[in-house]
């Protein structure tokens, strides 16, 4: 059985610092192990953040965030984005040695063999925390079988009966695909096993909301442009050439997918905590989305790891 791990990040502030609580156990089962400490006050944290930001956006690849946005690479953007993004690792895990946090790490270490299978769930409210590369610290090199995934400290767990599709149902929704290439996200699906995939391709708001309520869906997955705005609070996706929705406009159709049994959903675009957020609020199961813009191929080089749903 693999281990679970949660972080939970109380109040505070990078100017005031974090009280941090560490909780270890097995899957499916209460936490054996809990321990308290902090992470100190760190106020230049979102500034190497911010900074390496602003230089990964100026390398200019074809990003799935607005249409837009497209510049030309160069040699030296690609240099200072290496250069700010060696800095904030460094920061970062600087940061993490601390003397505060310490008892936290020790634990970590006492409680976990290298070879286990672990899942790390960071639960936090803070925006900029979510945003920091967790998957860079430096001990997870330490476990080569963790996987982290970011949690809100606020949620319920619904229990209702769900009665299984004979099989999986896909929602594919294609929006604006303008600068990038949405066809390959397309294929990689219809190569599913045991899935049933439905596209729509641009739809109109009216057309989406009406899918929603119409099927069990299993899974709805979105490939196109997508932002985040008001630091991450909300979520906009762009559905065709003139139209773009957030998930609070989608709100009530996306209530009664859930309540059909949607259990993931997948936004292969750019900048989607802010989706993640509101689709959180709706208590979706999992949720899968980029932190950051990300250029066309590696979005479609993301979508060959995700494993082939399965009944």
């Amino acid at each position: 059985m693999g281990k679970l791990v949660v972080i939970k990040f109380g109040e505070g502030s990078f100017e005031q610092g974090f009280a941090v609580t560490l909780q270890i156990g097995e899957e499916g089962e209460r936490a054996a192990t809990e321990i308290t400490g902090r992470l100190p006050s760190f106020p230049e944290m979102p500034l190497y953040y911010s900074h390496w930001q602003s230089s990964y956006r100026q390398i200019g690849n074809r990003y799935r965030l607005h249409a837009d946005q497209m510049q030309v690479t160069n040699v030296s953007m690609v240099q200072d984005c290496e250069n700010t993004s060696r800095i904030l690792r460094a920061r970062f895990n600087t940061w993490l040695r601390a003397e505060e946090f310490r008892p936290l790490r020790e634990k970590w270490l006492e409680r976990l063999s290298s070879t286990d299978e672990v899942r790390v769930i960071l639960q936090t409210e803070n925006s900029q925390l979510q945003l920091l590369p967790w998957h860079l610290w430096d001990l997870l090199e330490r476990y080569p079988k963790t996987e982290i995934a970011l949690s809100s400290p606020s949620y319920d767990r619904i229990h209702k009966p769900r009665i299984a599709n004979e099989f999986v149902n896909i929602l594919a929704i294609v929006g604006n695909s303008k600068g990038i290439d949405t066809q390959a996200d397309q294929a990689l699906l219809q190569q599913c096993n045991n899935a049933e995939v439905s596209f729509m391709v641009e739809p109109q708001r009216k057309e989406l909301t009406d899918h929603l309520w119409g099927k069990n869906w299993d899974i709805l997955f979105f490939a196109g442009h997508s932002s985040s705005h008001g630091n991450g609070e909300s979520g906009r996706i762009y559905l065709n050439k003139t139209d773009s929705l957030t998930i609070g406009e989608l709100k009530f159709a996306l209530k009664k997918a859930i309540e059909n049994g949607l259990q993931l959903a997948i936004f292969n675009s750019c900048d989607g905590l802010g989706l993640a957020r509101e689709l959180a609020d709706l208590q979706i199961p999992q949720i899968i989305v980029m932190r950051e813009p990300v250029p066309d191929q590696v979005a479609k080089e993301f979508l060959t790891h995700i494993p082939h749903p399965q009944l």
